[in-house]
């Protein structure tokens, strides 16, 4: 797109394809890796979509938690995957455990800590490496 605010081809094309999302069931997967779910019910030709009875959705081993959004504004920039969710199917395998915001929040921070104290043993492993 040139600074002249004219819409090139791509973005045509993609806000055309976002029509045959209009007023379904989708998941969006974001840049920063939340994954967003709701009712497609407007967008704009740079992708930028309104998504009604949005939940975002935390995954953590083998928990999860759909915590209420309500109304939501998505920037296009920000979309890496719009898909449309099929409702026949099972949306999750049966051993996952639906668990409270509070509690996916506990194990998103555990697994944060764990990651990081991996991160540091790995650097500690790494230093003494050198020294062979």
């Amino acid at each position: 797109m040139s600074g002249s605010g004219f819409v090139g081809t791509e973005e045509i094309f993609l806000s055309t394809s976002l029509a045959s999302y209009l007023d379904k069931k989708l998941l969006v997967l974001l840049r920063d890796g939340r994954k967003l779910m709701g009712t497609l019910r407007s967008f704009d030709q740079y992708a930028n979509a309104v998504i009604e009875g949005a939940c975002e959705r935390i995954i953590v081993g083998e928990l999860f938690c759909d915590i209420p959004l309500g109304l939501y504004v998505i920037r296009g920039e920000n979309v890496v995957l719009i898909g449309e969710l099929d409702l026949k199917i099972q949306e999750l395998p049966d051993h996952m455990v639906r668990v409270s915001a509070q509690e996916i929040k506990d194990a998103q921070k555990a697994e944060i800590e764990a990651l990081d104290l991996k991160g540091t043993m790995r650097k500690r492993m790494e230093f003494l490496d050198f020294f062979d």
